[in-house]
């Protein structure tokens, strides 16, 4: 394939801005680093087809190059119509990736994008959403023998998947990197945390502290906003339907009560449930006067859209991302970047630093599935590629950890001691 004329995407021109951005989160990314010098000499996808369909920014970039380094032809979508970078894809093409994507695609186009994906006949797949997989079981069933397998990023792309694997229907194996320790406890709490709060406020300009922020989900992304909003000096308030995560909630310091409850109180609004209708028009009608509300999960289908032009006499944007609903009795409540990601349709997404360690999870996880034997189905990052990410993020930090000595291991692997 000709990179440059298979690819759609918007201006190849603006190469140079994005190879800037590519080179800025390079410089903060020395796992990916590592595993590139790693990858370079034992070439682990030489000859392999390899398609990611992941939010396309800087240090997306860098997975995909690292994966051309370990000699793969490798072609990327997006994940989301509001997160691609343009100028950084037109800088991996430059590069010699093939891409589909740019920021703004509508549905149609979208859709399109991950139908030239699959045209690529991909042998391995990093997906986030799951959207890439699903599309591929629906679409093109005569090309599952082609995929050797793929990794998963998103916790909706797991629930995805595991509603797949229980009905018989996933027929080809999938790593949850997700799951893995290294990216739920740091991407997902502090990467969220950060960014989304982030694009809230690079929006809108807000201030938050002093404000109530309604946190709906407690899940480890809802942590990370919940403690993020606590740390920026706002009063906090989590949403939840699972008894124990709430309850989890309210030995963390926060106030947990119904959704109806909280919205007549809230300033923020903030949904990270990977479920759908979780802010409705109950809760919209008793919303103060200026509210603001964001999605943080994969979907634009948390905050219901429907109920909200339903409600709203009117409807325009009074600030880029930034769409405001007047209500019947005049009340304007404020919906950021569409009801999707708000951390990277209204900013740049993760830190740098949480990124580098998810995406050494998943290059690794793609070397497994590539050179391993996986039946059909969803499977575990191995335990050791997990330690082996965060030992070398301590170590780039300048930190080391004690080892077991033989004596104890033998004391924990042992009942008689």
């Amino acid at each position: 394939m000709n990179p440059v004329h298979d690819s759609e995407i918007r201006d190849i021109a603006l190469a140079p801005e994005g190879r800037r951005k590519i080179d800025w989160a390079s410089a903060h990314m020395p796992l990916l680093a590592q595993l590139r010098e790693q990858f370079q000499q034992e070439r682990p996808f030489a000859g392999k087809r390899v398609a990611i369909c992941l939010h396309l920014e800087a240090k997306t970039a860098n997975l995909a190059l690292l994966v051309q380094a370990g000699g793969a032809e490798v072609a990327v979508a997006a994940s989301n119509p509001l997160s691609t970078q343009d100028d950084v894809v037109a800088a991996l093409v430059d590069a010699g990736v093939t891409a589909y994507a740019w920021r703004g695609a509508t549905d149609e186009e979208y859709h399109r994008h991950l139908q030239r994906l699959l045209d690529f006949h991909p042998e391995a797949i990093i997906d986030d959403g799951g959207d890439l997989i699903t599309t591929l079981h629906r679409d093109r069933p005569e090309q599952l023998a082609e995929v050797r397998g793929g990794c998963e990023e998103t916790t909706t792309g797991i629930l995805r998947l595991r509603a797949m694997e229980a009905e018989g229907a996933l027929k080809v194996p999938m790593m949850a990197v997700n799951d893995a320790y290294c990216k739920y406890l740091f991407d997902n709490r502090y990467g969220t945390g950060q960014s989304v709060w982030d694009g809230i406020m690079r929006t809108t300009n807000l201030l938050v502290a002093g404000k109530t922020a309604v946190v709906v989900g407690y899940g480890w992304c809802g942590k990370g906003v919940a403690m993020r909003a606590k740390g920026l000096g706002a009063r906090v308030i989590v949403c939840e339907t699972d008894p124990i995560r709430a309850l989890e909630a309210v030995m963390d310091g926060f106030t947990v009560m119904p959704l109806v409850e909280a919205a007549r109180q809230g300033d923020f609004f903030v949904t990270v449930t990977g479920n759908r209708d979780c802010i409705t028009r109950p809760a919209f009608e008793v919303m103060k006067d200026g509210a603001v509300l964001a999605n943080a999960g994969h979907f634009d289908v948390e905050i219901s859209k429907p109920d909200l032009r339903e409600l709203a006499v009117s409807v325009h944007e009074v600030r880029h991302n930034i769409e405001e609903y007047r209500m019947r009795d005049g009340r304007r409540l404020y919906l950021l970047a569409q009801g999707r990601l708000v951390n990277l349709a209204s900013g740049d997404g993760h830190p740098v630093e949480v990124m580098d360690m998810t995406f050494a999870l998943q290059a690794l996880a793609l070397r497994a599935v590539v050179q391993g034997d996986f039946a059909p189905g969803v499977h575990p990052l191995p335990r050791e590629l997990d330690e082996r990410v965060a030992r070398m993020r301590l170590a780039a930090w300048g930190f080391s950890v004690d080892e077991l000595t033989p004596a104890q291991r033998a004391y924990l692997a042992s009942w008689r001691a």
